[in-house]
């Protein structure tokens, strides 16, 4: 019998160095391994993450907890201002703050499609590492699965993140009174219209950029001006209106706004004339509006003013007694019209 040599009838090691995300990559063997040694934990590591386990066990200080997830699916993953992974770590941490909580730590998990070239993976990583280091907060537990070419496009992320309430914070929106003050952070659209002018390939005068940001030191610093914040949200999805709106039918409060002291940029505005969208329907990624009683109102925009993010702070109406419910506008002429809900999805995915 011909000797046998073990060697040939040995399985050849995988490649390790790929250009492309491989559907092995999600398939929890050496692949997976390498590429969360390689890319994830470089960015995001810290005792807890550092340990692999499937959930993170964490110290946190007793109180109330604000917990939130959302999934982002922007398109495309890279816009004037920022792109996928700053906007997941900063929308996170802003439905965590809305609440007056202190953001904490987040969760990530990456919906990863076969052939995203590495060098685009390891951009938004960066981007993300970036954006937490700025916000104060540590990724501390995730997950990354990889799906056939074609089943997603390029890459989504899900974020939760969760902080802790101090006490004698109460912000909801039932909570609006009348005579209460709205204010709001700065201008509005700018991330909405920083998306849809890069994704149509449009060209302005001066470029159209996003807003996106963490806003916790924000918060942090209208806190120390006034606990006594009746409501506080970021104008997302639906934009200025849709908030407003929504504030309206959970206190069941009327709101009167005044169209001149909205802030807009005039580049965001000429975009939006141009494709006929209306601003405050718009989505902001970086701003936030808040209502307050009256007599704090001045003390908390002061206080807003003072932080880089709150500059632009202004107070653009107020909460009345009539018309429950509703949202109206003082328009520029002096007329008034009705501010309503959104019919539809004027720009899809825009984060």
């Amino acid at each position: 019998m011909t000797d046998v040599n073990p060697e040939d009838f040995s399985c050849p090691l995988p490649i390790m160095e790929y250009e492309t995300i491989q559907l092995a990559h999600g398939s929890g063997g050496r692949l997976s391994a390498e590429l969360v040694s390689r890319f994830f934990l470089p960015r995001f590591g810290n005792e807890t993450l550092n340990r692999l386990e499937d959930q993170a066990v964490v110290d946190f200080p007793q109180g109330r907890l604000a917990l939130t997830t959302d999934s982002f699916v922007v398109d495309p993953l890279f816009f004037p201002g920022g792109d996928i992974g700053d906007l997941a770590i900063n929308g996170t941490v802003n439905d965590v703050c809305m609440s007056g909580a202190t953001p904490l730590y987040l969760a990530a998990a990456f919906i990863l499609e076969e052939g995203l070239p590495m060098t685009t993976l390891h951009r938004v990583l960066l981007s993300m590492e970036k954006a937490a280091r700025t916000a104060g907060v540590q990724i501390v537990t995730g997950d990354t699965k990889v799906v056939n070419r074609g089943c997603c496009d390029k890459l989504f992320i899900t974020t939760t993140g969760v902080g802790r309430v101090p006490e004698g914070v109460n912000i909801s929106a039932a909570n609006l009174r009348p005579g209460d003050k709205i204010i709001l952070s700065g201008t509005i659209a700018d991330h909405g219209m920083a998306i849809l002018t890069s994704r149509e390939g449009l060209s302005f005068a001066s470029r159209v950029q996003s807003d996106t940001a963490a806003l916790n030191g924000l918060v942090a610093q209208m806190l120390h001006a006034s606990s006594d914040i009746h409501a506080m949200r970021d104008p997302t999805r639906g934009g200025l209106a849709t908030t407003l709106n929504e504030f309206a039918a959970s206190s069941q409060a009327g709101i009167v706004l005044d169209e001149t002291a909205i802030p807009v940029r005039p580049e965001v505005r000429g975009a939006c004339e141009v494709l006929g969208i209306d601003p405050m329907y718009v989505a902001n990624e970086g701003k936030l509006v808040a209502v307050v009683p009256a007599e704090v109102a001045d003390g908390v925009v002061a206080a807003m003013r003072s932080h880089p993010l709150g500059r632009e702070a202004v107070i653009i109406g107020e909460v009345v007694a009539d018309n429950p419910g509703l949202v109206a506008m003082r328009t520029a002429l002096g007329a008034h019209r009705i501010v309503d809900m959104p019919v539809g999805e004027q720009l899809p995915r825009i984060c």
